[in-house]
């Protein structure tokens, strides 16, 4: 049988190691990044049967590195590490595509099992990676250039504020992560009060 090739990304070298020595000792093949966009850009142009990634990393963070990767390889299961800190935002991103999450400071038991979970996982048919609800964007995107207590709810609590629209992952991924190119790309160009919006996302790394 063919081994499982890994990818881990993780800014923390002592995580990258235990990873790596747990899931050889498994018999699979693992590659580590130290750093959101070089591991993101090898997961799109390496052939992997997971990604694992650290939620919250300089630069580009995991809910980032989630649905880059969702877009490009949407049957690649994504597994979520965090720490104690960030279990509310790796539960978010649960809902938002992630196979699974591991908590640090997780066991060689606890990680090979999310690991083989969600490589044995049957895969379904993958959620579009097209904008289908131009409206309900635009709805979001509206409230949001006006209505603060919506744009707190949006921070804090995440998919779970866009519950009363309906969006696909990939729509709401878009909108959490500010994606400003993509969007525009659907709906055509947006105005100032909304690009300011999705640009205050952007700059708010807070997965």
């Amino acid at each position: 049988m063919t081994p499982k090739r890994v990818l881990v990304i993780d800014d923390e070298q002592v995580v990258l190691d235990s990873v790596r020595r747990i899931l050889e000792a498994e018999g699979m093949v693992v590659d580590s990044s130290l750093i959101g966009r070089e591991g993101l850009e090898w997961a799109l142009g390496r052939p992997y049967d997971l990604v694992l990634s650290d939620i919250r990393m300089p630069g580009i963070g995991g809910m980032r590195v989630l649905r880059d990767i969702k877009r490009a390889k949407p049957s690649l299961p994504v597994v979520i590490i965090t720490g104690y800190a960030t279990v509310g935002s790796a539960v978010q991103a649960m809902k938002l595509g992630a196979s699974d999450y591991v908590e640090k400071p997780f066991t060689p038991d606890g990680l090979f099992a999310a690991v083989r979970a969600a490589c044995e996982a049957e895969a379904g048919e993958p959620e579009s990676q097209s904008l289908v609800h131009r409206d309900e964007v635009l709805r979001v995107l509206e409230r949001a250039a006006t209505d603060e207590h919506f744009v707190a709810d949006l921070f804090y609590s995440g998919a779970d504020a866009l519950e009363g629209y309906t969006l696909t992952g990939a729509e709401k991924l878009a909108i959490l992560t500010g994606d400003i190119l993509w969007i525009e790309e659907h709906v055509g160009k947006l105005t100032p009060a909304q690009r300011r919006w999705l640009e205050q996302r952007l700059s708010a790394e807070i997965w």
